[in-house]
């Protein structure tokens, strides 16, 4: 089995998917279902957390089946995203957190300085964080210092679905990381998630690429695929990339001399 960790949790599959978007609960579950996913990821402002139990999101999802990931999304400091993630914990929902701090509303990109600073809080009151960063192999490598559990390089920006706009800083991060690297916004299909996992990050993040597909369902099943696709063409390793041809049929026995 290939099982990888975050934490002291063992997992199984490498997709983790978003709970929002869906056109209702009935295509969230079943594409939930077809996922395979163990972690599901919402936004701690989308639900209510006073009543958990009776909340529209998390009625139709049996905690028991998962880890739940909630995200400050809507944060804009540290400050604000370590007192969600504070709320989060005491509702029992989970001390898991993706720290999500962003100062641009157009683009969404990651306030990198915030979300250092928010890890380093949320690391020491024992949450285990995973924080959500653009693709810069610097910082990823601050906040594993930091004690961040997993990095979330972003692919591109959050719902645009451009795939991934730099693999060398994909393969950077992945080549200089000691702990599991998620590719966490930007994917919009299954080659992308391929393309992915080919540069051998642990895992991928998704909603938006899935919730808003024309059958979300089987664009979950799809994106399931290429996971484990990819993640199998990582473990064979590639040939590598030669300038001129190279015949497989060994056509240079055959030469006249």
């Amino acid at each position: 089995m290939d099982t990888w960790k975050i934490g002291n949790r063992t997992l199984h599959s490498r997709f983790f998917i978003g709970t929002g978007l869906f056109p209702n609960p009935y295509v969230q579950q079943e594409a939930i279902r077809a996922s395979g996913a163990e972690v599901l990821t919402f936004a701690i402002r989308r639900i209510n957390l006073e009543q958990t139990e009776d909340d529209s999101i998390l009625q139709h999802i049996e905690p028991e089946q998962f880890q739940f990931l909630p995200n400050t999304s809507g944060a804009r400091t540290a400050e604000e995203a370590v007192r969600i993630a504070r709320l989060a914990r005491a509702s029992g929902l989970s001390d898991w957190i993706k720290v999500e701090i962003s100062a641009n509303e157009r683009t969404l990109l990651p306030d990198a300085l915030e979300t250092l600073k928010a890890t380093e809080i949320l690391v020491k009151e024992g949450f285990t964080v995973l924080p959500y960063i653009s693709d810069d192999p610097i910082m990823c490598k601050r906040l594993e210092e930091a004690g961040a559990a997993a990095v979330m390089p972003g692919a591109s920006p959050i719902g645009t679905g451009l795939g991934i706009l730099n693999p060398y800083h994909l393969g950077l991060i992945v080549e200089e990381a000691k702990v599991p690297v998620i590719v966490d916004a930007g994917l919009g299909t299954a080659s992308d998630v391929v393309q992915a996992m080919e540069l051998g990050v642990s895992g991928v993040l998704m909603n938006t690429p899935v919730a808003k597909a024309r059958d979300p369902i089987k664009m979950a099943q799809a994106m399931r695929v290429a996971i484990e696709a990819g993640r199998l063409a990582y473990l064979a390793g590639r040939i590598p990339k030669k300038k001129y041809a190279s015949a497989s049929s060994g056509l240079e026995a055959f030469k006249l001399s």
